[in-house]
């Protein structure tokens, strides 16, 4: 079969594990990126890709690659395609789009400017054109633009191929099954030992361990792939590829799974049982602190909360928690832990021998590897048992924050042992402080009043009255008649305000264009005005109609 060329794309973090992936199933000219790796292969390898690669979130098959300045130039280019070989009028598409350019400012307006593209040309050509669908088309078009660079390509894999198909139920915040898979493979870990996840939630990262101990494919639960539909789909290539098992193995030790809400164990084992690992894989409703140290050699990988959801003093305890159980009963052992936070990170206490940085939804993350051992970690690594990295991710500033949101640079570890006291972290520095500033400010609050307190307070306000009726007034005008502070009604001269009434009262009698009258008097009638009776007088000098 002739090759072509093909695009994986990833998570941040995870090129290195794909592009390996990718060698062991044999894909040649691999090339890594940001967030996707390069690759040439035949149609068979992408079958393959889509149905084997655990870190891939979906495989693009590029149709052209061309430069573009504005909107109007991608439809003109994209027109100008033979549309006929790809898709007829009857069928369905639909264009999905990712935009990394100053000269197109919204994603979506290049999609439907290559949707109107393909549609017009066949408008052109047979008066009829395709229908645009959102789910389940028979043709997806994925459009990448960075700067003027622009390539379109066939989305072979349809639905995101992070949904395997297993995970029939889930709790509030799941983790991704690429990241999960991702992790899994960048510990190094392939079924050599027990693997423990004590937080496992509803259980995916157990079931992906189990996936990879055995060697199963992880297309294997999946209900279909867009290349289904394609028009040069080669059912019995793909028939061979699915019923394929040589490669899978047997697994002899356990993988264990431990949550405190007996609701997400109650969750895990129906997804374990949806996945068919029910005999490698047990789930238990256990919290962190009767975590007990494995009878045999084990691997831990932790993905605890991260803040979003739990409050302050819990999220820490949960974290202080785990670093005291992994001192005191995981010796001997290696455990990774994902986190988002400097501060979650400082509670465990403990030395990381590795960090590598990644991403949890849009959230930045570090995923650290603590080896567990006795003594101090300077002798631990004298003796020649530093880290030996297999996996080197792409480098990158870490980016995580505190749980104040600050960003900071990671504090320098010092040299210390798994047995020392737990390192502060600003923040927690900073809470103390406060906390200590309002427990200073309760008891001074509680205390009981000193002796005299309440003569000397009714001495010092008798005295201020006094101040105040001694003190003469600097200013001459009249006090308010409602002023508190006067005991005298306010004095007019003459009878002013009684005439400035009088005088308010002719002026509007006199205006003939105004019907308002005197307090308590009648309106003043002229020939074609309305009946007296259609109005009544009211206080206040105003009338209303009467619909009597």
């Amino acid at each position: 079969m002739a090759e072509f060329e093909m695009i994986a794309k990833t998570f941040q973090g995870l090129e290195e594990v794909l592009a390996k992936e990718l060698v062991a199933l044999g894909a040649n000219n691999v090339q890594m990126g940001r967030r996707m790796v390069s690759f040439t292969g035949d149609k068979a390898l992408m079958y393959k890709a889509n149905f084997h690669l655990r870190t891939a979130v979906r495989i693009l098959k590029p149709i052209m690659h061309f430069k573009a300045s504005s909107a109007d130039e991608v439809y003109e280019v994209i027109k100008a395609v033979d549309w006929e070989q790809y898709l007829n009028w009857g069928s369905t598409f639909s264009v999905d789009s990712v935009v990394y350019s100053d000269v197109f400012r919204h994603s979506k307006f290049v999609a439907y400017r290559v949707k109107d593209a393909i549609a017009d040309y066949f408008n052109e050509k047979h008066g009829k054109r395709p229908s645009v669908r959102i789910n389940n088309p028979d043709l997806i078009f994925h459009i990448h633009i960075a700067g003027e660079d622009c390539t379109l390509a066939f989305d072979s894999s349809g639905e995101s191929l992070h949904r395997r198909g297993y995970r029939v139920e889930t709790g509030a915040a799941p983790i991704n099954e690429v990241l999960a898979a991702g992790m899994i493979m960048l510990t190094g870990w392939n079924g050599e030992c027990d693997f423990i996840d004590p937080m496992c939630g509803s259980g995916t990262i157990p079931i992906e361990a189990a996936l990879i101990a055995r060697n199963i494919a992880p297309g294997v639960f999946r209900q279909g792939y867009a290349f289904e539909k394609w028009n040069d789909f080669d059912s019995e290539l793909f028939r061979s590829i699915y019923e394929d098992d040589s490669a899978e193995r047997e697994f002899k030790h356990k993988i264990y799974g431990y949550d405190v809400d007996g609701r997400m164990v109650a969750c895990a084992r129906r997804n374990v049982k949806s996945a068919m690992m029910n005999d490698i894989i047990e789930i238990e409703c256990r919290d962190i602190k009767d975590f007990v140290q494995p009878e045999e050699r084990a691997m831990m990988i932790v993905n605890p909360p991260y803040g979003e959801r739990l409050v302050l003093e819990n999220l820490l305890n949960i974290y202080k928690e785990l670093g005291s159980r992994l001192k005191h009963s995981f010796q001997g052992n290696e455990a990774w832990v994902i986190s988002s936070s400097y501060d979650c990170f400082d509670q465990i206490g403990l030395k990381a021998s590795a960090r590598i940085p990644l991403y949890n939804g849009d959230l930045d993350c570090e995923f650290r590897k603590y080896e567990m051992f006795q003594g101090k970690y300077k002798g631990f690594r004298d003796e020649g048992n530093a880290l030996k990295k297999d996996f080197a991710p792409l480098k990158r500033k870490s980016r995580l924050t505190g749980l104040d949101g600050e960003q900071r640079p990671p504090r320098k570890e010092r040299e210390t042992d798994n047995f020392s006291s737990e390192i502060d972290s600003d923040s927690m520095r900073r809470r103390r402080e406060l906390e200590s500033y309002f427990d200073s400010y309760k008891a001074r609050k509680s205390a009981p009043r000193r002796k005299n307190d309440d003569e000397n307070r009714d001495e010092r306000r008798g005295e201020a009255r006094d101040n105040r009726r001694e003190k003469p007034r600097t200013d001459e005008r009249p006090r308010k008649f409602n002023d508190s502070r006067s005991d005298k009604p306010r004095k007019f001269d003459g009878n002013t305000r009684g005439e400035k009434r009088q005088g308010a009262r002719d002026n509007r009698r006199n205006d003939d264009s105004r019907k308002s009258y005197s307090r308590g008097g009648k309106p003043e009638r002229k020939p074609g005005d309305r009946k007296s009776g259609d109005f009544k007088p009211l206080r206040g000098g105003k009338a209303i109609k009467n619909n009597k």
